[in-house]
């Protein structure tokens, strides 16, 4: 095993990491529904710093205010990796166990569905927490505005460009996942996850528990501010059905390639 100072090798890290979501998937509904309301929570402190970062951001050029906004996104999955947490997109790598033949798929898809649900339920809590805190109102109303126009922006996305920013997202989640396995101390897993994060999100890639606080926040700002952008529950679900299969299949590619180069056999 690496000592702290030393990071494994891609192959034992493989295996580190294929031991512990087989060890995830074998949690009892109990802890994996508060680990995962956990995890809903704090990918939407993630959110709440990144619509800081993006308040007023228009006042400076593309791209700087993305990036800031990105950096502290990463605050989220931070939390969910050293703290500990069940989040479904990173959870998703179980199915490198599957394919192994590990892991039976029906135990995978309940343990995937259980967080899933968990995530929401964590993420929709905060929603009200924070709207009843008047956080929207924070720099003369830039919160709220920079809230509604991502709202905005994610729920009028195509469903076939939602689906492959979803893949594209994931991708990048769980190769920060992936690598924070690898950390022996919190700044290692710091790095791991920092610039990855950072990169998914300055891109504008959807991540679907991001989307549950996300969106339900901006739609309910839309009535507490009585402003006309239209963001709509039916466009809330189409985004996180499309997001939700994108990440899948991000999370998939990941897994299966890792799978294929290193433990198949």
């Amino acid at each position: 095993m690496p000592d702290a100072l030393t990071l494994p090798e891609p192959p034992y890290l493989a295996k580190t990491v294929r031991e512990a979501l087989e060890d995830k998937a074998a949690l009892n509904n109990a802890s994996r529904i508060i680990l995962g309301l956990l995890a809903g929570i704090y990918i939407g402190f993630g959110g709440i710093f990144a619509l800081i970062g993006l308040a007023g951001a228009k006042a400076i050029p593309y791209g700087i205010g993305q990036t800031l906004a990105g950096l502290v996104f990463a605050l989220g999955l931070v939390l969910v990796v050293v703290a500990g947490a069940e989040l479904f997109t990173g959870n998703t790598l179980m199915l490198g166990s599957v394919a192994a033949g590990r892991l039976d798929a029906g135990k995978a898809a309940a343990a995937l569905a259980v967080v899933y649900a968990a995530n929401f339920l964590g993420s929709v809590l905060l929603v009200l927490l924070t709207l009843a805190s008047g956080f929207h109102e924070a720099g003369e109303g830039a919160i709220a505005q920079a809230a509604l126009e991502l709202g905005a922006e994610k729920t009028t996305k195509g469903f076939t460009a939602l689906i492959a920013s979803g893949v594209l997202a994931n991708m990048l989640v769980c190769t920060a996942v992936w690598m924070a396995y690898g950390g022996q101390t919190v700044t290692q897993k710091l790095a791991a996850v920092i610039l990855l994060i950072a990169a998914f999100v300055a891109a504008g890639f959807e991540h679907s528990v991001a989307n549950m606080f996300l969106l339900p926040y901006a739609w309910l700002i839309q009535f507490a501010t009585g402003a006309a952008t239209q963001i709509t529950v039916i466009g809330i679900a189409s985004n996180l059905v499309a997001v939700t299969l994108g990440n899948l299949a991000g999370g998939a590619l990941i897994a299966l390639a890792y799978h294929h180069a290193y433990l198949k056999n």
